[in-house]
């Protein structure tokens, strides 16, 4: 725990919350503030000190984070790490009292191995190295490595353009993300430029780094070939290489060696963990909540999405210690294989497939430990008048408003076909990308207060829609489900 936490009586801490912290403003986006006049029960304000005033007063929630980030460390999927992230989920449920057991998942088993680049020296230049990661899904060079000439592109379209040009040669990507909102398109290109490239004949490809800030530091990311596509070795290069890149190849040809140690290893068997508090009433009834265990194989996943497994494991640690537990079910999914192949939230909506019809709710957690802005829905006619009475506890914490944005996320995303409702507790996510899948996201980058707030209005949330006498109304399922979400950034006061 940091010892920068002041621990304190919940009902005190719950008060002074309150009562002396401002409610965030509307954003100029559209954020509409909640109408508070109706009041909550004794009931109901007596669970809401319990579970808010605990969130904010115990300190559990950044605690817990250490111990995954600093004890486990990075997991990613069919590593050593993930299962021992699997088996730490196991005991710290059970410690909590709360029953969780296992169901399996087969994943994806790619290791990254050494990587190392370099502009080779040339009559311009003396040569200089490059800071790089493979991108997740990569194949390896040879042993020896791979030199090519390097062509620079922007988009998809100028790819197709440059057409058999890029024969024999290096893709650079050299996208221009500066800010959070860019993350979704620089993410499209990451993910499918290496295969479109190979398609023509290029013999690997580098991208600038998707990142809001850097001190020369690679962010990963995955990169993804169809069964049967050639494959070719792909990596992301820190910010300020990519930026020497462009100035060096404005001067004329630059060639680039290339070494990457990837292997793809036969699938292995993996978990998603499942714990649940069972509803009082209904128990038949779900509120998922999620968030996803595995992380990149760099840092240690403290934001990405070690932050997010925190809130939801708080959440249900809380609820269960009501003296009364709510309506319905409360069931947290720590998914397995969200970073590179969503093999978790599949899985688990196969495996529930029958159940989803009676899951009223579901809410993720994946965009990092910022403090809350509000509450995002994906739901029928009426479900902001219902849900808008339930928000007066997340006053204090400025996240007592609806944002302008919908609630989903990757590893729920498959849960939309059945039409389950979606809500999400949106955070401040507007340095989320500084440290995203890098070397760099590790526990000191996770402020325990913001991390404390919003773990209370997921706990408050989660307990809200399991309580309400009526579910929320289900959306209208579209015939083809949405590509998996990406975090909002706060100019749109929401927040992978």
């Amino acid at each position: 725990m940091s010892a920068s936490l002041i621990v304190l009586p919940a009902s005190l801490a719950l008060s002074l919350l309150t009562s002396a912290t401002p409610a965030a403003k509307p954003e100029a986006s559209g954020v509409k503030p909640a109408a508070t006049s109706v009041k909550l029960t004794a009931a109901q304000q007596s669970a809401a000190e319990r579970l808010v005033g605990g969130a904010l007063a115990e300190g559990h929630a950044y605690a817990r984070l250490a111990e995954l980030t600093d004890g486990v460390g990075p997991r990613l999927s069919g590593s050593e790490g993930a299962e021992a992230a699997v088996a730490w989920a196991l005991r710290s449920f059970q410690a909590d009292g709360v029953k969780a057991w296992k169901e399996p998942v087969k994943v994806p088993h790619w290791v990254r191995g050494e990587g190392h680049g370099e502009v080779l020296a040339s009559e311009r230049t003396r040569g200089h190295p490059l800071e790089l990661l493979a991108l997740g899904g990569s194949a390896p060079t040879p042993p020896e490595g791979l030199v090519a000439e390097v062509v620079e592109l922007r988009s998809l379209e100028e790819l197709a353009a440059l057409g058999e040009k890029v024969k024999g040669k290096i893709v650079f990507v050299n996208h221009d993300m500066s800010v959070a909102e860019e993350y979704g398109h620089a993410a499209g290109l990451r993910a499918r430029v290496p295969a479109e490239a190979a398609k023509l004949g290029a013999v690997g490809m580098l991208i600038r780094s998707l990142s809001t800030a850097s001190l020369r530091t690679p962010h990963t990311g995955a990169t993804h070939f169809e069964a049967g596509e050639a494959r070719i070795p792909a990596a992301a290069v820190s910010v300020e290489d990519s930026m020497l890149l462009h100035r060096l190849l404005a001067g004329g040809a630059v060639k680039v060696k290339l070494t990457l140690g990837c292997s793809e290893l036969p699938d292995a068997d993996s978990s998603n963990v499942v714990a649940e508090v069972r509803g009082r009433e209904k128990p038949d009834e779900v509120v998922v909540l999620g968030a996803h265990l595995d992380s990149w194989d760099v840092g240690t996943g403290a934001h990405d999405d070690g932050a997010g497994v925190t809130m939801v494991m708080e959440a249900a640690r809380l609820i269960a210690k009501l003296p009364q537990a709510p309506r319905r079910t409360v069931r947290v999914v720590l998914f397995m294989n969200e970073e590179n192949g969503l093999r978790g939230g599949k899985a688990y909506a196969e495996a529930h497939a029958k159940e989803l019809p009676k899951h009223v709710a579901a809410l993720e957690m994946d965009s990092g430990g910022g403090r809350p802005l509000g509450i995002g829905l994906r739901a029928g006619d009426g479900a902001k008048a219902m849900l808008r009475p339930w928000l007066a506890p997340l006053e204090g914490l400025g996240a007592a408003s609806f944002v302008d944005a919908e609630a989903g996320g990757a590893d729920i995303s498959p849960l939309i076909p059945a039409g389950v409702p979606m809500v999400g507790v949106k955070v401040d996510s507007s340095r989320y990308f500084d440290v995203h899948h890098s070397m760099a996201d590790t526990l000191d980058k996770v402020n325990p207060q913001d991390l404390a707030r919003t773990t209370a209005a997921v706990a408050w949330m989660a307990y809200a829609l399991a309580e309400s006498p009526t579910p929320l109304a289900r959306p209208e399922a579209p015939a083809t489900p949405p590509a998996p979400s990406v975090p909002a950034p706060s100019a749109k006061a929401s927040g992978t």
